[in-house]
Order: structure tokens, then C-alpha cells, then sequence
């Protein structure tokens, strides 16, 4: 079966992109068809859809447009795939590390708020007289950061 050809309105609405995004993956390698009409206008096949779903992909994940091209351009020199395999699989190990550490960070602010939301909702002498006044009787006082000592 021979692959489908498509103008680049067309491939824009099967993808969800912009014309103008298209034509600048394309101007940055980042697309396989090379195929043009008579009249000058880009033919994209099917394989450009796949390679524009990966890219859309990747950065949903972080990865930049360099990094994309990156991977993309060793299909040159790679028909088994596995230096592909070792570029992503290095990238999603590193984008993974750097998730992690955005979420422990994020949990420990989440923590930090809810601490102060505690804290205030359940204020004795009301909010006016901490930090400060109340610190010995406080609850709160192994977290609290204006606590006296």
C-alpha cells in the first residue's frame, strides 16, 4: 500500500498544528518528505505524520526542538534504531530525574501550605497575635518560623 499525500492544510488539521509550525519543522529537518508539485508546494506522506506525532510527543515531555532534531537526524546512519533507542532512552532518563525532582519540591511546598493553613484555622487569640505572642502553647511551634525560643 503506497502512502498517502497531503497538502500542508490538510496535514495541519490531521495534526492539530499551525501551517506555519509545520513549515518550520520542516525547515528544521525535523520532517522526512522531500517531495514537491509542479508547482513548488511541499507533498507530506503519511511518514510525516508519524514524525510529527513524535515530535509532539517528545515535547509534551520536555524535550527541546534541538533535541528532537537530535534524535530525528542519527536515522541516517541507524537502521537498527538503536542509537535512537540509546539517545531516547537517556533523555526520558534524564527528563524523568529532572520530573522527580520538580514533584519532591512541589511536595514540600504543598506541605508548607498546608502547615500555614492549619496553622491559621486553628490560631488561638486570633491571627493578630502570632507569630510571636502564643509560640510556647502553639501546636505549631516544631514548624513555625517566627516561633521564640
Amino acid at each position: 500500500m503506497s502512502e498517502r499525500r497531503y497538502r500542508i492544510g490538510q496535514l495541519s488539521a490531521i495534526c492539530g498544528l499551525t501551517q506555519r509550525t509545520i513549515r518550520y519543522y520542516d525547515e528544521l529537518g525535523l520532517l522526512k518528505s522531500k517531495s514537491r508539485t509542479r508547482g513548488g508546494q511541499r507533498i507530506y506522506m503519511d511518514s510525516d505524520i508519524v514524525y510529527i506525532r513524535r515530535i509532539m510527543q517528545l515535547k509534551a515531555l520536555s524535550f527541546s526542538l534541538e533535541e528532537i532534531g537530535r534524535i530525528i537526524r542519527l536515522g541516517g546512519d541507524d537502521d537498527s534504531g538503536e542509537k535512537r533507542r540509546a539517545v531516547l532512552l537517556e533523555g526520558y532518563r534524564q527528563k524523568l530525574e529532572n520530573a522527580l525532582a520538580r514533584k519532591k519540591a512541589l511536595e514540600a511546598e504543598i506541605a508548607e501550605l498546608d502547615w500555614h493553613v492549619r496553622q491559621l484555622e486553628k490560631a488561638d487569640g486570633g491571627f493578630k497575635d502570632c507569630p510571636g505572642s502564643l509560640c510556647r502553647e502553639c501546636s505549631f511551634k516544631d514548624g513555625c518560623s517566627f516561633a521564640l525560643s
